[in-house]
């Protein structure tokens, strides 16, 4: 049998590379920790998790869902009110939201719904794995933008060549950012939408983290006067309310972006279950205070891999947003040979930052979506299975 030429430019997903590592040391006995993947282990809150109970036992919602390529307006004008209390950002759920399978799925029917084959699509250096296959999927080429510690992981637009720019089709960020946990500031969005109307560029604003944030403003790409008119923002109900395996998320902004997206899944998939949808309702309207009590603890966490590494001789700038730290690794060692050299030594999983990027490498990212017993685990072999370090 052949295979698609497209798939060819495709690496392994960083995130089953690491699963099939951590099964394959399982299956040999090893107490094997992961702090690299990003997923809650923390519980859906109750009353959405009856909710989609109470909708499942419901004959109706057993069909196709309703509304199927754009999803329920009753979900639609939960997101609309979500963004309104949260961000002061005012939508037309008729118009202006669609519901996504996740976020993840938006990325891929964004590049369907305004790529070319040939265009060229800007994604931000290091970042979310995800992005440029979507882009190589479509025949088009990523152009890396690199992001810097001493710009704060934020892409200098004023860098990117102006026959670059020019060619361009497209624009991918997330912020607060996967993986390096920077956040955006509103000036910096601002410049961002002015850049996108100078040169008639799309934008996929990839905002799956807006909640997860410390010692920072939460944003969204919408805040910015005029987003609208350049671009879309993508959300998820997966980080916020630990509803990852749920696979319900949004996108919202451009009408005429929203309308392609919109054709893009009528002619790829039928929506998300109806009783996903009543869930993520009650998720919306009735669990900010549930967001409140992940922060706490997402912040103790933190607050202990910390403590380790400044114990350990590590200084760095640490990051505003997300779940993840962003930490350079020690002198004479690559992110992946890092990665090793802690496997080796305390059966510890980190993602190395060169799989986010060329501009990943010297990097390591710790993820905090583990129980705290386990996090408490993994920071004592590393204690003592790596002991000081050096840059």
């Amino acid at each position: 049998m052949f295979t698609a030429e497209r798939l060819t430019k495709i690496p392994p997903y960083l995130f089953m590379t690491l699963r099939n590592k951590i099964n394959t040391a399982k299956a040999a006995g090893i107490d094997v920790i992961s702090l690299a993947i990003g997923d809650p282990v923390d519980a859906t809150p109750a009353c959405v998790v009856e909710a989609l109970v109470e909708a499942a036992r419901d004959k109706a919602n057993h069909r196709y869902p309703t509304d199927e390529e754009w999803g329920m307006l009753a979900f639609r004008e939960a997101v609309a009110r979500w963004y309104a209390r949260r961000y002061e950002v005012k939508l037309d759920p008729k118009s202006e939201i669609i519901a996504l399978i996740g976020s993840k799925e938006g990325c891929h029917h964004f590049a369907l719904a305004v790529v070319n084959p040939g265009d060229l699509v800007l994604v931000t250096d290091p970042g979310y794995p995800g992005y440029k296959p979507s882009i190589w999927f479509v025949g088009a080429e990523p152009w890396p933008v690199p992001m810097r510690a001493e710009n704060r992981f934020l892409p200098n637009l004023a860098e990117i060549p102006a026959d670059v720019a020019r060619q361009a089709k497209a624009f991918y960020l997330n912020y607060p950012n996967n993986p390096t946990g920077a956040v955006a500031t509103p000036s910096f969005l601002n410049e961002l939408v002015a850049f996108a109307r100078d040169y008639d560029i799309a934008i996929c604003y990839d905002n799956p983290y807006s909640e997860v944030v410390f010692d920072a403003e939460r944003l969204s790409f919408l805040n910015a006067p005029g987003a609208k008119e350049v671009g879309v923002e993508l959300n998820s109900l997966s980080k916020p309310y630990n509803m990852t395996g749920w696979r319900i998320g949004m996108a919202s902004g451009n009408p005429e972006i929203i309308r392609a997206i919109a054709a893009s899944k009528s002619n790829t998939d039928s929506g998300v279950f109806n009783a996903v949808q009543y869930a993520g309702i009650e998720a919306l309207d009735r669990c900010d205070a549930f967001i409140d009590e992940m922060l706490a603890v997402y912040g103790r966490r933190r607050e202990k891999v910390l403590a380790l590494l400044h114990e350990l001789g590590w200084r760095f700038e640490v990051p505003k947003g997300t779940f993840y730290l962003w930490v350079p690794v020690p002198s004479g060692y690559t992110s992946a040979g890092f990665c090793d050299f802690v496997f080796e030594k305390a059966a510890v999983v980190l993602a190395p930052g060169a799989a986010y990027g060329v501009n990943g490498e010297g990097y390591v990212r710790f993820s905090l979506t583990v129980e705290d017993d386990r996090l408490e685990e993994a920071l004592a072999r590393m204690r003592t299975g790596i002991g000081q370090v050096t840059f």
